[in-house]
């Protein structure tokens, strides 16, 4: 049973300093540069390589995946399983009041007269519309803070940070959405998260023998 606040950011520190570090790196680079200067920076470095796994990478971040991860999860804890679906259901409920409140265009929409400029992979559904935050993001950092924290090696925390990262950045990569949709997915889904591992993981139900059981642990 965790203690409070300080005791979640101990157990995710891992993950959580250097995370403070990149999103200090992330508000400057926004300070310094246009969201027209950033987005093509990024769009402009493209390989068939990368062409062909970031559209896999992306999928790490679905609300599908999370979903069959929780389930594979209930078979050994349900405690674990129950804290990693609540917390993408929050988080995502989170980034959607978000989306759909500032309603913000997409970069194939916001960039309609430009796209003779834009690379898009081929074969890929570009969407247009509720580009802010980015829900692959907000997922890919809640399920990061997550399984770093239940984790007994909690310097899984930095791979986990770099995954979610990857996720952030393939959702710039595919022009799904902008620099600053991914910075503030990355917040919501960590500050939202710790927040909700600080309240819950408290109870004392969620920490009782039968919530450390699974379906095939008795």
């Amino acid at each position: 049973m965790n203690t409070g606040a300080k005791d979640v950011l101990h157990k995710i520190r891992y993950l959580f300093i250097p995370y403070i570090f990149i999103l200090c790196a992330c508000l400057v680079i926004k300070l310094l540069y246009t969201r027209h200067d950033i987005y093509f920076a990024i769009n402009g470095f493209h390989t068939d390589f990368l062409d062909n796994i970031e559209p896999y990478i992306t999928y790490i971040g679905d609300g599908v995946t999370i979903i069959i991860v929780s389930a594979i999860v209930a078979l050994c804890n349900y405690r674990a399983s129950f804290l990693l679906i609540t917390s993408y259901a929050l988080t995502a409920l989170t980034a959607q009041i978000l989306k759909y409140s500032f309603d913000m265009p997409r970069p194939k929409v916001y960039f309609a007269n430009e796209l003779d400029k834009i690379h898009f992979v081929k074969g890929l559904y570009i969407l247009s519309v509720h580009s802010f935050p980015s829900g692959h993001t907000v997922t890919a950092f809640s399920a990061g803070v997550v399984v770093t924290y239940l984790a007994r090696n909690k310097a899984w925390g930095a791979v986990l940070l770099f995954v979610a990262l990857m996720v952030g950045y393939s959702r710039m990569y595919l022009s799904q959405h902008f620099f600053e949709d991914v910075t503030v997915g990355s917040v919501v889904g960590v500050l939202v998260t710790f927040l909700w591992l600080s309240y819950i993981d408290r109870k004392p139900f969620i920490n009782s023998p039968r919530w450390n059981r699974g379906l095939l642990k008795k």
